[in-house]
């Protein structure tokens, strides 16, 4: 015969040690999925691993071959498409891709591979602690290209525009350096030039609470080509350290 399980009583005291744990643990702004890698994409984890460079970092400017090149990080960068032909179109700047999606950062190390390019790097993390880790107005440029927009109100706190990171944001800029943001969610979009234009070291480049027209040097994604089909607008903001 076994001995019964022993049982736990939860008091007062206990119940309040759990809601403390739980209001410390960091919200996330971002969700992890799986799917089946494609084969590419287990050649790109394969072949190009020397792309993809494990986190914690001290200093994001050390892990490529021309340290000294303005540098640029995009946290998510879905499949790595547009991140892949940015690198490829601005050989003289670094390109640090974030994304916690393994199949799209296989798929970027593939592709990148497949260019030879080597001014991309790439890694597996949670941005905001990568971006915590690296010094101080180390950062030239920093892109958020369609976030998830998390529409559900009980959700906003998730939102990757929030008072709160952005402050880590300006803080790793250079001066002068840019945040660059860009969403199909209109919503989303008008959120983020009211946060954006509380910060008093940002400076719209092109004009208090205004969008900026689509740059050039943002590829599109499919899906935003499906979007424009589809009748969809796209907002892109771009705001300066100052």
């Amino acid at each position: 015969m076994t001995d019964a399980p022993e049982t736990v009583q939860t008091n007062d005291d206990n119940i309040e040690n759990i809601k403390e744990n739980k209001s410390l643990r960091p919200i996330l702004t971002f969700m992890r999925r799986t799917s089946p890698l494609s084969n590419a994409q287990k050649q790109g984890l394969a072949d190009c691993s020397h792309l993809i460079v494990k986190a914690p970092i001290q200093d994001a400017r050390t892990i490529f071959d021309h340290p000294n090149l303005p540098l640029t990080i995009e946290i998510g960068f879905g499949m790595g498409s547009t991140l892949v032909q940015m690198a490829k179109d601005a050989p003289e700047r670094n390109f640090l891709g974030i994304e916690v999606h393994i199949p799209g950062i296989a798929q970027c190390a593939y592709d990148a591979g497949q260019a030879g390019i080597t001014n991309l790097r790439i890694m597996d993390a949670d941005a905001l602690e990568v971006l915590a880790g690296i010094p101080d107005g180390s950062v030239d440029r920093v892109q958020l290209y369609f976030p998830d927009p998390w529409q559900k109100k009980r959700h906003f706190k998730r939102r990757f525009v929030a008072p709160e990171r952005m402050a880590l944001i300006v803080q790793k800029l250079t001066q002068g350096g840019w945040f660059h943001a860009a969403t199909d969610w209109q919503p989303y979009a008008e959120w983020m030039i009211d946060v954006l234009e509380q910060v008093t070291e940002l400076e719209n480049i092109y004009g208090k609470s205004q969008f900026a027209p689509r740059p050039d040097w943002r590829p599109k994604t499919k899906f935003e080509r499906r979007g424009e089909v589809a009748g969809h607008g796209v907002w892109d903001v771009i705001y300066k350290r100052v």
